[in-house]
């Protein structure tokens, strides 16, 4: 069957709600202790807002870098010679291991995951704005739920019988920039494509420590994913803003169900 459908999922904060949890002050400042970045100046959740990603995030969600070189690099630019490179970077990859580590995809998402993979019509995209570790990840964890996956590059091998992760670190642009999708747009056979849905929380249920997931630019965000998208398919795109109103598992639990439902009516 020629697919009519596209499907874009975010991930951080969508798909991965643990992503966010990650980065909540408690957590956070437990995961900067047993990483050792506390013992190298990154000790509380402002610090590391602060002094690790924001400044980098530009580089690090449009480049191949890396989160753990970046993290090491900051590290080095204000650490004596005397803490040896190995201590900067054993401690990089611990937290950087464990933050991929904890962003797994919710087992809530698991059967409408499932119902799209066998869904012969559609054509469903993972698109997030990540770090270049990330992309690895996620093609493990769909695998893990019986769901073949494959970055952007491998997607002309094997279209359409898999979903696709685009990932802004491994094409150079981030999802606002229209660069992004008219390059998702060449993958072959996205030129039958009929109507879209795109889920996202659009920054919405980020950590609010991380610049990205100021609540005044989700609107925004938004309206503009929307024109964009509009503009590169010339198809009209029906989004599911994924807002979440509480963190709680049940609430949790109940959003990804009435979203998995919406998917549901939408593609009928």
């Amino acid at each position: 069957m020629i697919p009519e459908k596209l499907v874009i999922f975010d991930y951080s904060g969508t798909l991965s709600l643990n992503a966010v949890s990650f980065g909540e002050d408690d957590t956070l400042r437990g995961e900067l202790e047993r990483s050792g970045l506390a013992g190298l100046g990154i000790a509380d959740p402002e610090t590391f807002w602060r002094e690790i990603v924001n400044p980098t995030w530009q580089e690090g969600s449009t480049t191949s870098i890396g989160y753990r070189r970046l993290i090491c690099r900051r590290i080095r630019e204000k650490q004596p010679l005397t803490v040896p490179d190995s201590t900067i970077r054993l401690s990089a990859e611990r937290f950087v291991d464990s933050y991929l580590g904890h962003s797994t995809i919710d087992v809530q998402w698991r059967s409408i995951l499932q119902k799209l993979h066998s869904e012969a019509s559609a054509v469903i995209l993972i698109a997030t704005d990540h770090y270049a570790e990330a992309t690895g990840y996620i093609v493990r964890y769909l695998g893990e739920i019986g769901i073949r996956a494959v970055p952007l590059k491998d997607a002309a091998d094997v279209f359409p019988s898999s979903f696709i992760v685009v990932n802004s670190a491994d094409l150079g642009v981030h999802k606002a920039d229209r660069r992004f999708w008219e390059i998702v747009r060449n993958i072959p056979g996205l030129t039958t494509i009929r109507s879209a849905l795109i889920i996202d929380d659009f920054g919405y249920n980020e950590e609010e420590g991380d610049s990205y997931a100021d609540r005044h630019k989700v609107e925004s965000r938004k309206n503009a994913t929307i024109d964009l998208l509009e503009g590169v398919f010339r198809v009209q795109i029906h989004a599911i803003p994924f807002f979440l109103t509480g963190k709680d598992e049940k609430t949790r639990g109940d959003f990804i169900r009435e979203a998995s439902l919406e998917i549901q009516r939408w593609l009928s």
